[in-house]
C-alpha cells in the first residue's frame, strides 16, 4: 500500500520534471517563475548562466543560476520540482569541462565568457 503511494507521488514528479529542457552547468538559462504580490501574481524571469546542479535525478534537484545585474552578481537556487517555476528556455549551450563553475564568482567581464557548445 504505501509503496503504491510512494510510486504514485514519484510518477508525478517525474511527469513534472520531464515538461522542462535538459540542461547542464554552463547553460545561459532563462527561468520564468511566478511572484505574489499581496494578492496578484506575476511572472518574473531570471536569466543567467547555471553553475551547478545538485541531487540530480532525485526529487531534491536544485540548480543555481548566476547572472550580473547593475555589476553585482545574483545567484539564485531553483528546486527544479518547485510549482512557482513557470517555464525554463535553453538559450545557449556552454562548452565547459567541469559540472560545478565556482570560478566564476571570481570573474567579471570578458573573463566571466563561456564558449558556446556547437
Amino acid at each position: 500500500m504505501k509503496n503504491e503511494l510512494l510510486q504514485l507521488v514519484e510518477e508525478d514528479l517525474k511527469a513534472t520534471k520531464e515538461k522542462f529542457p535538459t540542461f547542464s552547468a554552463g547553460d545561459t538559462i532563462n527561468v520564468h517563475y511566478k511572484i505574489k504580490e499581496g494578492n496578484k501574481e506575476r511572472i518574473q524571469q531570471f536569466q543567467g548562466t547555471v553553475i551547478q546542479i545538485r541531487n540530480q535525478n532525485s526529487n531534491g534537484e536544485t540548480f543555481t543560476v548566476r547572472k550580473i545585474s547593475s555589476g553585482v552578481g545574483v545567484e539564485r537556487v531553483f528546486p527544479i520540482l518547485s510549482p512557482q517555476i513557470d517555464k525554463i528556455e535553453v538559450l545557449r549551450k556552454g562548452k565547459v569541462r567541469r559540472a560545478r563553475l565556482f570560478y566564476l564568482r571570481g570573474r567579471k567581464g570578458k573573463a566571466a565568457r563561456i564558449k558556446e557548445h556547437l
